[in-house]
C-alpha cells in the first residue's frame, strides 16, 4: 500500500499476494490504481457515474441529474460510504459503490456492494477482483462483518465472480415505493 487509505497501485501489489493481478507478456503487473474516493472528487465520481452507466446501459439513470458538488462533498465524507475507483492512465476503467448498514440484531454492521462495474477494454485483468479486495480490507478496518452483493440472473460474469469469492444466496429481491406515486 502507498500510506493513502484505500489506494493499491500495481508496484504496491507484489507484497500482496493476495491481490489480484495481470501478467504482461513481460511478466509485469498492470498499472491499474484503486483508490478510494474522498470528499475532493466530485470529478472522478463523474466518471465513475458516466462509467456505471456505459456498462450497464443505463445512461439515464447515471447522468441525467448528476447531483450537486455539496451533495457529493457530503456523501464521499461519510466513512460509511466507500467508493472506489480503478485508473489506468488517468482514466477510471472500473469501480463500486458501497454502503455500511448497522445492524440491530447485534453490534455490528455489514457492507452493500451496490454498483460494481469494470469497462468492456479492461475487463479479465482482475480489477474487479482487486476493487472487491480492497472494499473487503476497508471494511474490516471499520469492524464490519461482511459484504454482501445482489446479482441478476442471467448475469453470468457477475454470478461467477461472487461465486468464486463468496457463498451464494438464493434469495427474491422486492422494491417497495415510499409513496403511492410514481418512481423515478
Amino acid at each position: 500500500m502507498d500510506g493513502r487509505e484505500g489506494v493499491v497501485d500495481a508496484a504496491a501489489a507484489r507484497d500482496h499476494p493476495d491481490l489480484p493481478r495481470r501478467m504482461s507478456a513481460m511478466d509485469d503487473i498492470t498499472p491499474f490504481r484503486i483508490e478510494r474516493l474522498t470528499p475532493g472528487d466530485a470529478g472522478t465520481f463523474a466518471d465513475l457515474n458516466t462509467l456505471f452507466g456505459e456498462v450497464f446501459e443505463d445512461m439515464e439513470t447515471y447522468t441525467a441529474q448528476r447531483p450537486d458538488p455539496d451533495y457529493l462533498r457530503d456523501l464521499l465524507a461519510d466513512d460509511g460510504v466507500y467508493a472506489l475507483v480503478a485508473t489506468e492512465g488517468g482514466a477510471v476503467v472500473g469501480g463500486l459503490v458501497a454502503y455500511t448498514l448497522r445492524k440491530f440484531e447485534r453490534q455490528r454492521s455489514e457492507v452493500y456492494l451496490y454498483d460494481l462495474a469494470v469497462s468492456a477494454a479492461h475487463r479479465r485483468r482482475g480489477i474487479a477482483t482487486a476493487l472487491i479486495r480492497t472494499l473487503q480490507r476497508l471494511a474490516a478496518e471499520r469492524g464490519a462483518w461482511v459484504v454482501f452483493v445482489q446479482a441478476d440472473h442471467g448475469d453470468d460474469p457477475a454470478i461467477a465472480l461472487y461465486t468464486k469469492l463468496g457463498t451464494r444466496e438464493e434469495v427474491l429481491h422486492f422494491d417497495i415505493a415510499v409513496d403511492d406515486g410514481p418512481r423515478g
